[in-house]
């Protein structure tokens, strides 16, 4: 088991919200052991502290938040992506306004400040979820599964009527390398005939052609093209990478999605809770059967308390 690990100095970035379309500053801070991924929403002198766990979820359309004291972050998830694709375990991330800055889209540029930053071991050894029997959330066509396997690695499906995507189906085995080369770069991708009925529900408002794939219906918008001819799933991998984040420590498993998305990603990491008997926590010394712990798993982290 590897030690944990943090990031070795504060970094900062600035853009809009993909929804809100408002400007927002981004600053990672390292952690100490046990802290996981911390929200700070900070305004002015006051702060909430707002622990990635999906016990703090809300719910929300085409992107994951988090809400804490009535304090609420969203489009979380490719910042999370990034953070556990690259293996960092403990950090804060203080953001000025609700939303994480989309950038350009993808969790590249949050590599790229990880990478700046750097990423140093800790002292305390990193906890793994072990999957032992599948568990598995369906809604019609669409379903969401994790199995055992020895492991962790992600099967993603998807199925649009469009001539640039129609069927794709890609997996993954997760390490921090083929997080960066292969995942990353992918960006969030929708539709040019629904971007008007978007901006009626109030989202999308910082979507832009730099930060969004957008499809005509014969093909790619932007002039730039597309960065992997299967990057409509690849995207669908960063953003379940991201969701089961929440879950609050690293899998062990196969995890497979078919038209799968947020809510149901966030649906799979609250049935993992509640179905004890189907994983083990692997620590640094031994594997605890979940059925046998006392503390729920959310709760295996001590409460965080913000040292910057």
């Amino acid at each position: 088991m590897r030690f944990q690990q943090t990031i070795g100095s504060p970094v900062s970035c600035s853009g809009v919200g993909l929804h809100s379309g408002q400007p927002v500053t981004l600053t990672l801070r390292p952690a100490p052991p046990n802290t996981g991924i911390v929200f700070v929403y900070r305004n002015g002198s006051e702060e909430t502290l707002l622990p990635a766990a999906v016990s703090n979820k809300v719910p929300t359309e085409l992107c994951t938040a988090i809400s804490v004291n009535g304090r609420q972050v969203k489009t979380i998830e490719h910042l999370l992506s990034a953070l556990v694709g690259m293996e960092v375990d403990n950090v804060y991330a203080e953001v000025d306004a609700g939303e994480v800055p989309v950038l350009d889209g993808s969790a590249s540029p949050f590599v790229r400040l990880i990478r700046a930053a750097g990423v140093i071991p800790q002292t305390r050894r990193q906890s793994y979820v072990k999957i032992t029997q599948p568990i598995e959330v369906v809604d019609g066509a669409r379903r969401v599964r994790i199995e055992p396997s020895s492991t962790p690695k992600i099967t993603y499906s998807i199925h649009y009527d469009h001539p640039l995507i129609q069927t794709q189906s890609y997996t993954y085995a997760c390490s921090a390398s083929a997080f960066e080369q292969d995942i990353a770069t992918a960006r969030t991708f929708g539709f040019l005939h629904e971007v008007e009925a978007l901006w009626a529900r109030g989202l999308g408002k910082g979507g832009t052609l730099d930060n969004t794939v957008i499809l005509s219906k014969d093909g790619v918008v932007n002039e730039s093209g597309l960065r992997f001819q299967n990057e409509f799933v690849r995207h669908k991998v960063l953003d379940l990478i991201g969701d089961i984040a929440l879950l609050g420590f690293p899998f062990i498993g196969h995890i497979v999605a078919e038209r799968s998305g947020h809510a149901m990603h966030t649906r799979l990491v609250e049935q993992i809770l509640a179905q004890r008997d189907k994983w083990a926590l692997i620590t640094g010394e031994h594997a605890v059967a979940a059925s046998e712990s006392r503390s729920p798993l959310g709760l295996l982290r001590p409460a965080p308390s913000l040292a910057i």
